[in-house]
């Protein structure tokens, strides 16, 4: 029976309200009874990192954390947010998909590895559900199929997961999809173009994937695209003409794949395109012409594109970020220019003429100008220090000439200036102290004059000065030891003179004062540069005896004293330390030291011109001078034993076993490992941030134990926080073969001790530079370059909350358990000292990595990141297939070969290591493998961070090298 309007009256509205009320609270029971039940499997599945903790369990759950409910009167619960709550049962899903009126689900930045059976068949059933977030988790196999159900969903996310296999039909079904995110994973075959019946799709995100094969012009019938990112995949072929039909289309990604071809001009006729980013692929032909009209960002680095950058193409209002590194550009820069532009790169290309300046009068906003590695002429226009906002200014490796303008001082935002490699002259501005946020200073390799201003002391965030290959004089200003945190000086191959003042006691990369005239002795305020890595003063006319502090600067591993008029002894170094003393006709070298059974013999090695005259004119007097040395020696040598000797082991505070491993829970002794340390001989290598001991065990087993240099660090976290035993804990538990965890620890009154298991390979350095470099064939330097790409792909994707990153990553920190299983060291510093982890970076204020391996944006954003370690990892690559060190006489590998051009495929010849002078086939494949090798190292080694693979595209590059 129908009730009329006219017929409602109290009888029927009284029921009808208590059934509604009825229905609510049975609904809202129902809801709440699920929550419950949720909240109990994720406390027994988390335990001590239960998100809800302190959540009252008798309360409503829209009061809980992460759940959102309908704002009437009903309180259906309408979105659940689950991230980052450490979830890793599947168990969850059953229990989500029973509450119906979910619009909203997020579990992403958990630990779930796989998605149920019955999930498609559970949570299909919610009606309204709109969005399905499960990203940052480990989920494996194949795309699940979205058969029936999820009518309503709009927005999918599966992105930084394990997935793999082909994306094809699963999605079809989806007639509501918008929103498609499959980024980091491991999917391959074509680009899916069946992505939703209704041809709704305005997101496509496939990036950091395996799809190959080309771009399918099928795309084009999802008329409402927005959004999309194809970069970092094997995609190939060219850019269909037919995406300029994308009339929405605002950003188009497409770096870090091997498309090739023209760009196509129809790009430019979008009128909703603002960010077009082809980086890192191998277009050929000019930049069309109109491209950025309506663009606000464009970055085609690293191509091969070629002619001259077309008049009008930096002038769009819009126009805000302009990347065209590193591509065969030429002609000359154009003369107008959008008022916009935040950011403007040409470098490493071929461009000449004069530096315009006009353009720069109006670019108020420009914060980033690279032009290096050009070959521009005529003298730095003064209209670009009418730039106030700029934060990065880089000339460098061009033709300029004439004197820099003095009105340099006046960017008080500059950070980093490098006018490297230039011609020019004249002296430093005496005001240069006006640029009070100067980081990075680089003016090597001119024909600078004059003194060193003292006024350059006055910078106190300088991190790196490089005034090296001048002709500077003078002495170097008292003043310059102010700079706390300086951490390269670098002022060879001047006329400098006098004697070496007090250092900022941060160096720590380099100090080079080689090729100069400095005079006197070594000054003992050197001592306190416990941190420096590389000591160079050589080629001096410094005199008296090399001071004995020197062996014990805890972070020197290479020093070059050569050519000087030093004269006596010359102390022991630890055998890490990498030294030259030539060309000191009065220093005498001990002879090696002697077996436990033998004594020391007479050194047969050359002594001094003056003892040779001795010699000639009284032979009586020159074996009176050799008895008197050796017995100086024999005594200084013997002293030096007994102190090392004499040490008292430091006493164990706290000794800790990590490990499940029975052997090395009965093997390791912390008692016996303390002894170990105190001898020096037992050190086997240090680093920047640790010194490692070989320490053997009663059991006849022998573990490496590492000292953390920023021990009293450590320790007051700990004593405040217990943090550190919480990390080491955590690490411990990390199971993956190409990384070093921690096996135990062991804290004493001032210092922390890590054990691992001892590598028989030593480490990567040595096997690549020393005696057992020959030993390296290519297919274990291949199989060592996949390792350590698989260990550093696993550390950035470990976590779900933030990934573990590395302070310091080089081939000295790379150990090798044999010449084809390498385990990367230090996974433990970065947590332990950094200023924050919590935030994903790390303040490098008191530490900087390996020089040489040093990304060019940490000398001015000083926060250590996941693009940062890819950097560093390109550097490995680099010398595992040239065979050449990270460093070489002061110049860094990296840098040498991006700059200098010989990153370009047809120079690799020489570059390349040959391993078989024969034209066999297996050489063949071998030498167009190690150049797929040498195009991914290039790719890690990019100036922009944002340009750098990700780690995991990094290693599926390295397996598919052939």
């Amino acid at each position: 029976m129908k009730i009329r309007y006219d017929q409602i009256t109290s009888t029927t509205i009284i029921p009808l309200c208590c059934c509604c009320l009825l229905l609510q609270t049975v609904y809202s029971q129902g809801q709440k009874n699920i929550m419950v039940s949720l909240y109990d499997m994720i406390q027994n599945n988390t335990g001590a990192a239960f998100a809800w903790s302190g959540t009252n369990i008798g309360s409503h759950p829209c009061s809980w954390k992460g759940v959102t409910c309908a704002p009437n009167a009903s309180s259906t619960i309408t979105a659940i947010s689950l991230r980052k709550f450490s979830i890793s049962t599947p168990d969850v899903f059953p229990l989500l998909c029973g509450i119906k009126s979910l619009e909203s689900l997020d579990l992403s930045d958990n630990q779930l590895s796989s998605i149920p059976d019955g999930f498609i068949a559970g949570c299909g059933g919610i009606r309204g559900l709109r969005v399905l977030n499960l990203s940052s988790n480990f989920l494996t196999g194949p795309l699940p199929r979205f058969r029936q159900g999820f009518g309503a969903l709009e927005s999918l996310d599966l992105s930084k997961n394990n997935l793999s296999g082909i994306a094809g039909l699963q999605l079809d079904s989806l007639s509501s999809l918008k929103s498609l995110n499959l980024s980091s994973n491991g999917f391959v075959g074509p680009i899916p173009v069946s992505l939703g019946k209704a041809n709704a799709l305005s997101e496509l995100r496939l990036s950091d994937n395996g799809f190959e094969g080309e771009i399918p012009s099928q795309i084009v019938r999802y008329g409402n695209l927005t959004y999309v990112d194809l970069s970092f995949n094997q995609l190939s072929g060219s850019i269909p003409e037919s995406l300029g039909d994308l009339s929405r289309l605002d950003t188009l990604i497409l770096s870090g794949n091997s498309l090739n071809g023209s760009i196509p001009h129809t790009l430019g006729k979008i009128k909703t395109f603002s960010r077009f980013a082809a980086n890192q692929n191998v277009f050929v032909g000019s930049v069309p012409v109109g491209l950025t009209t309506y663009l606000i960002n464009v970055d085609l680095s690293f191509n091969r594109l070629n002619g001259t950058i077309p008049l009008t193409l930096l002038s769009p209002p819009n126009l805000q970020y302009v990347d065209l590194s590193n591509n065969n550009l030429e002609g000359s820069i154009p003369t107008t220019m959008s008022s916009s532009l935040d950011r403007l790169r040409l470098g490493n290309n071929y461009l000449f003429g004069p530096i315009p300046g006009k353009p720069f009068r109006s670019l108020q906003n420009l914060t980033y100008l690279e032009l290096e590695n050009n070959h521009l002429n005529g003298s730095i226009p003064v209209e670009l220090f009418l730039c106030q906002n700029l934060a990065l200014l880089n000339l460098a490796q061009n033709e300029l000439t004439g004197s820099l303008p003095v009105q340099v001082v006046n960017l008080p935002n500059l950070e980093v200036l490098k006018l490297q490699m230039n011609h020019l002259v004249g002296e430093i501005p005496r005001d240069i102290s006006n640029l009070s946020k100067l980081q990075r200073l680089n003016m090597s390799w001119n024909s600078l004059t004059g003194s060193i201003p003292d006024s350059i002391s006055s910078l106190k965030n300088l991190a790196n000065l490089d005034l090296k290959e001048n002709k500077l004089n003078g002495s170097i200003p008292k003043s310059i030891s102010t700079l706390n945190r300086l951490l390269e000086l670098e002022l060879g191959n001047n006329r400098l003179s006098g004697t070496i003042p007090q250092m900022p006691i941060q160096l720590q990369i380099a100090l080079n004062l080689s090729h100069n005239l400095f005079s006197g002795t070594i000054p003992t305020t050197l001592s306190a540069l416990s941190a420096l890595e590389v000591l160079d003063l050589s080629y001096n006319i410094l005199s008296g005896q090399i001071p004995d502090y020197l062996t014990k600067m805890s972070g020197l591993t290479q020093i070059i004293l050569a050519n000087n008029q030093l004269s006596g002894l010359v102390p022991t170094f630890p055998s890490y330390v990498s030294s030259n003393f030539r060309g000191n006709k009065g220093l005498i070298l001990p002879p090696p030291k002697p077996g436990p059974n033998s004594q020391p013999m007479p050194s047969k090695r050359k002594l001094s011109v003056a003892v040779v005259i001795g010699v000639a004119l009284a032979g009586f007097g020159a074996a009176l001078f050799l008895f008197i040395t050796l017995s100086i020696w024999k005594a200084y040598y013997h002293s030096g034993e007994n102190a090392s000797s004499s040490s008292q082991p430091p006493q164990v505070v706290r000794g800790k076993l990590l490990t499940a491993n029975g052997l090395h829970k009965s093997c390791i002794d912390f008692k016996k490992a303390m002894e170990a340390v105190t001898e020096t001989s037992n050190i086997v290598l240090k680093t920047r941030l640790s010194t490692y001991h070989k320490a053997a065990m009663p059991s006849g087993a022998s573990y490496l134990v590492k000292r953390l240099n920023y021990s009293h660090k450590i320790i007051q976290f700990e004593q405040n926080s217990g943090r550190f035993g919480r990390e080491v804990e955590r690490l411990g538990k990390l199971s993956n073969s190409n990384i070093m965890t921690p096996l135990a620890y062991t804290l004493t009154a001032d210092s922390v001790y890590l054990f691992y298991e001892f590598p028989p390979a030593g480490t990567l350095y040595e096997a690549l530079h020393h005696h057992g470099s020959s030993k390296l064939d290519w297919g274990s330097r291949y199989s060592i370059a996949i390792g350590v790409a698989q260990g550093l792909a696993f550390l950035h994707s470990s976590s779900s909350s933030s990934p573990i990153l590395l302070l310091d990553l080089s081939s000295k920190t790379i150990m090798l358990k044999s010449l084809k299983e390498p385990r990367i060291g230090e996974i433990e510093v970065y947590n332990l000292i950094a200023d924050d982890p919590s935030k994903g970076t790390g303040n490098l204020s008191t530490v900087a990595g390996s020089v040489g391996y040093i990304p060019p944006e940490y000398a001015y954003t000083m926060k250590v990141t996941m693009a940062g370690n890819v950097y560093s990892f390109g550097v490995v690559l680099l010398e595992l297939v040239t065979g050449k060190p990270a460093v070489s006489q002061g110049t860094e590998l990296a840098k040498l070969i991006v700059s200098s051009k010989s990153g370009e495929e047809n120079k690799w010849g020489d570059i390349i290591l040959d391993f078989d002078e024969s034209k066999t086939s297996v050489a063949a494949v071998r030498r167009r493998q190690m150049v797929s090798v040498m195009k991914v190292a290039l790719a890690c080694v990019s100036v922009s961070p944002e340009g750098r693979p990700k780690m995991k595209t990094v290693l599926r590059m390295l397996l598919n090298a052939n």
